[in-house]
């Protein structure tokens, strides 16, 4: 059986001890080694070319940034995920780590014992590891993947004017949707809504980084925004997004109600609200990312005459949310990433799906 080989990179041995616990033992995963800092890790990723890092951002002689630059400039197909603290100074060189092909983040624990870190650790890094892994592998073998797919049902909607688009995404989400939002013009003409799994504060800093690259605004959701075209809202990391018709407006809601599918934000939790306020005038989308989070919200959006279009498998670092979708024919249009900006943009304008 193949192994997914990781390196585990960080300046604290306490760390490094509970991320190799934390990966070890698992039949898919085989631990190559630790690096204290980037520099010991360049020298190990080119003797022994792992599949994918765990990676601190703040370590002395190279940063874990650094080191993502000097992976860049050398064209290495080694992926990594973040590891970092829930600090404002730890989000911003997150979403800086994404900008430089980081597939992922997760938080480090904050926990009373080592034992509960472990077991937070293993909660939330294990299951990414192993999924983006299993994408990394079945691309190593050479494994086909879903490609491009026709709109398999343009006539389900008849022309008529959308109100919203809503996007739902997951692991490999930001760097994603700096590759892909740009894409749409600003004369969009109707207000983009999205839902990506991040923590607290990082969503801020990705929101900021995206606004700097769009050609429209890009924000974090704050409760009681007017929703108005040429503007996008990202839902706040920790705390659920959700519209409301107030008279003629339609305005946010943030709230701190259960988590669903184990995220909050959720992506479900949104787009039931969307599809109670515009009913079928939605394109919804749904995006890289392990789980089923926005299937069920995507299909209420459908049953009322909205649109999906999923981003297909060989453009996806983990291949989960759209797949549920576009394997049980949910899905009106698969695009690569690619083409899912133009198909967005075609499909506004003209009022109903668009196969490009």
């Amino acid at each position: 059986m193949d192994k997914i080989r990781v390196l585990v990179v960080d300046d604290s041995a306490i760390y490094r001890k509970v991320i190799t616990e934390v990966l070890s033992g698992q039949p898919e995963i085989e631990i190559i080694g630790t690096a204290a800092n980037g520099k010991i890790a360049l020298e190990m990723i080119e003797k022994e070319m792992p599949d994918l890092l765990t990676l601190d951002i703040e370590m002395p002689v190279m940063t874990g940034l650094e080191l993502l630059q000097e992976l860049k400039k050398k064209k290495s197909p080694v992926k990594s995920i973040v590891l970092s603290g829930l600090t404002h100074e730890g989000a911003t060189a997150t979403i800086q780590a994404m900008s430089l092909g980081a597939l992922d983040v997760v938080l480090k624990p904050n926990a009373d014992s080592y034992q509960a870190g472990t077991d937070e650790l293993k909660k939330v890094l294990l299951p990414r590891v192993k999924a983006i892994g299993s994408t990394l592998l079945r691309r190593k073998a050479g494994a086909p993947s879903r490609q491009d797919a026709p709109a398999v049902a343009p006539a389900r909607r008849r022309r008529g004017s959308y109100g919203v688009v809503c996007i739902g995404v997951s692991t490999g989400g930001p760097p994603a949707l700096t590759r892909m939002l740009p894409k749409i013009p600003a004369d969009l003409g109707v207000p983009i809504l999205i839902v990506q799994h991040m923590p607290p504060m990082f969503t801020k800093s990705l929101a900021n980084s995206l606004n700097q690259v769009c050609p429209f605004d890009v924000l974090e959701a704050e409760d009681g925004m007017v929703l108005k075209p040429g503007q996008a809202l990202i839902a706040p990391g920790g705390s659920h997004l959700k519209v409301v018709r107030s008279g003629a407006k339609v305005i946010t809601k943030i709230t701190q109600d259960p988590p669903e599918n184990a995220c909050r934000p959720a992506v479900d939790y949104l787009f039931r609200s969307v599809a109670e306020v515009y009913g079928g005038d939605v394109l919804s989308v749904i995006m890289t990312g392990m789980g089923s989070d926005g299937t069920a919200g995507a299909r209420l959006i459908k049953s009322k005459g909205g649109t999906l279009f999923c981003q297909d498998e060989s453009s996806c670092v983990v291949y989960g949310m759209p797949k549920i979708l576009v394997e049980n024919g949910d899905a009106d249009g698969v695009f690569s990433l690619d083409k899912l900006a133009p198909a967005i943009q075609q499909s506004v304008k003209a009022g109903r799906p668009v196969c490009i």
